[in-house]
């Protein structure tokens, strides 16, 4: 049992026995004592005063005096206003630990029998991933390790954007402009090629709209008439009736895509379980939509489109079929819900999708709920804010974004230029060096970009994340590296440090509680973590862990404490330190090297 719920279960002894009264799980407030205070742990007795009719301050008093008597975990209290701060006792956090150290499951907790689907990543056919994608690929697949550690079966799956009218953009572009052009002709991944046609689409596209609006014809008239937006628009309707040649080249142009697309997965790190294409569920969602006209909860519009009223939801109207019969986005997210669950039978499904979606997987979810899907209220939308660069926003089409190969490669170079500029790579290779250059440039990325709240909008700034010092991905990374070699060095001298006793420590250096103290309350943050979908808890963890393990390091000699017990109990806690540094962070997609 975690120790807090120790000290509520005797908190709730005690009240009971001097008050008369049994305390809820609500009303058993427990937080960690706040830094300026004395103690590990702290009950606020304001609420419960009422139970105890006396001042807070002598409830908190009269509850200390209890516990101390009588617990088996506190050695000492305080009391401050309505605030009971209690100090667990030196042998308890050694108790403690030693049961973490020989815990083989630390950082697991028990399978819950609970499956659950995380959607992300949801890349379109017609460009290279970029920063945007980056978030969205490190944040669903972290969020998929944590729920797995917290007991939840995971399965991770990727629904491609593979059809549409923005795919038809790219084909378009490629046939007037491409002259048969290739990824191997051209020397580029597969979808850089395509990204940029992408761009020269709407280059071209621009154009025909400024010379339509130059002969007198509206704006908006001109955006809609352009004879290049009318062929991607006739491309679509070819598709989706099945043309031959466009189809032919539909297929080529993406099976370039998906090789450019896992280069880049297998760099950042990111695997999925299953991959779904909108070309393979859009169908389905047609049908759904056939399913919601018969029930009445669709209509149909004079010029044929599909619409769904939600004004009684508090929404408006939503579009599901244009008037030609092809699908929009809703078409094809109802297809792929109903091909989820058939393949899964989840208790809930997690989609990874930024903000600027908010509205449309509101609209998803009530209409899901309308047409009386069982698995509606297990849908859940994973909403976080856009990454903005210090230049600015980044726009696809515009061809202004910063590409995710491209922001890996400076992440390593940066990480090169660091390193060696202090010193940190002597007896490496130079594979090694390029090695160990790519897991610091990825930790840095990752660690920046995750150790934000998702929900928070946030700008990523390349070479302060890199920086070795303050709360970033190489400082931590950096942290388990001093720790490894500790333990090399302990190895070569023969400290056999597993077989230390905790029962001949009578006392510690004032930096060991609080190591103790974050370890112990792992699991705690790992739940955290896992309920409220957020990585950020578990890289405030590795990095608070870390912090306080440097202190510990500089305030404390290791391998050279005279006490043989105490230096195996150190290096052991240092061990465990780096157990808990490597496993927080692989839930974030980090590695760590031994060397540094």
């Amino acid at each position: 049992m975690n120790l807090g719920h120790i000290i509520q279960e005797e908190i709730r002894e005690a009240f009971q026995h001097l008050f008369g009264h049994t305390l809820s799980e609500k009303e058993l407030n427990l937080l960690p004592t706040r830094k300026e205070f004395e103690g590990d742990y702290t009950f606020v007795t304001f609420p419960v005063a009422r139970y105890s009719k006396k001042h807070p301050e002598e409830t908190a008093r009269l509850v200390g005096e209890a516990l101390k008597n009588t617990s088996k975990v506190i050695g000492d209290f305080n009391a401050v206003k309505g605030f009971l701060n209690l100090s667990v006792s030196l042998d308890t956090w050694l108790e403690r630990f030693s049961k973490t150290y020989n815990n083989e499951n630390f950082g697991r907790l028990p399978l819950n029998g609970k499956l659950v689907v995380v959607e992300f990543s949801s890349p379109n056919t017609n460009k290279p991933l970029h920063l945007g994608h980056l978030r969205n690929n490190f944040l669903g697949y972290s969020v998929s390790m944590i729920l797995e550690a917290a007991g939840y079966k995971v399965e991770k799956v990727n629904l491609v954007n593979d059809r549409g009218i923005h795919i038809c953009k790219s084909m378009l572009a490629y046939l007037k402009f491409g002259h048969g052009e290739t990824p191997e002709s051209a020397g580029i991944k597969g979808d850089h090629l395509i990204g940029k046609y992408y761009v020269k689409f709407d280059q071209e596209y621009k154009k025909q709209v400024t010379e339509l609006v130059e002969t007198g014809m509206p704006e908006e008239e001109a955006a809609k008439e352009a004879p290049l937006i009318k062929a991607a628009q006739e491309m679509l309707r070819d598709w989706e009736s099945g043309k031959e040649e466009v189809v032919a080249l539909w297929k080529k142009m993406n099976n370039w895509v998906y090789e450019g697309f896992d280069i880049t997965y297998r760099r950042m790190g990111v695997s999925f379980d299953k991959i779904y294409h909108e070309s393979e569920t859009y169908l389905l969602g047609k049908k759904i939509v056939e399913e919601g006209l018969k029930k009445g909860l669709f209509y149909k519009k004079d010029d044929g489109s599909v619409w769904a009223d939600l004004s009684d939801e508090g929404l408006d109207e939503k579009l599901l079929l244009r008037a030609d019969g092809t699908s929009v986005y809703m078409t094809q997210d109802l297809g792929t819900a109903d091909l989820k669950y058939e393949d899964y039978h989840y208790d809930k499904s997690v989609y990874v999708v930024g903000n600027e979606q908010d509205y449309h997987f509101n609209v998803l979810f009530k209409l899901l709920k309308k047409l009386g899907r069982p698995y509606a209220d297990g849908l859940y939308h994973l909403s976080y804010g856009m990454v903005d660069l210090p230049s600015g926003k980044m726009k696809s089409r515009e061809g202004t974004v910063v590409d995710a190969d491209d922001l890996m490669d400076e992440m390593a170079a940066t990480a090169k230029k660091h390193t060696l500029e202090l010193g940190k790579i002597d007896g490496f290779t130079e594979e090694q060096a390029n090695e160990l250059y790519e897991v610091l440039g990825l930790g840095a990325l990752k660690y920046f970009l995750l150790k934000v709240d998702p929900k928070k909008r946030m700008l990523f700034n390349p070479e302060e994340s890199i920086q070795f010092h303050g709360n970033t991905g190489p400082f931590i990374q950096y942290t388990h590296a001093r720790i490894a070699a500790i333990r090399r060095k302990a190895e070569q001298d023969g400290v056999t440090y597993d077989d230390f006793d905790v029962k001949k420590i009578t006392e510690c250096h004032e930096t060991v509680r609080p190591i103790i103290f974050m370890m112990e309350n792992y699991e705690q943050l790992l739940h955290e973590a896992a309920e409220n979908y957020t990585p950020a808890v578990i890289a405030q963890f590795a990095y608070d862990l870390a912090k306080e393990y440097n202190r510990f390091y500089t305030e404390e000699p290791i391998l050279k404490e005279e006490d043989e017990n105490y230096k195996k109990f150190k290096v052991a806690l240092s061990v465990q330190v780096g157990r808990a540094i490597r496993e927080s962070m692989s839930l974030l997609g980090i590695k760590v090297p031994d060397r540094m």
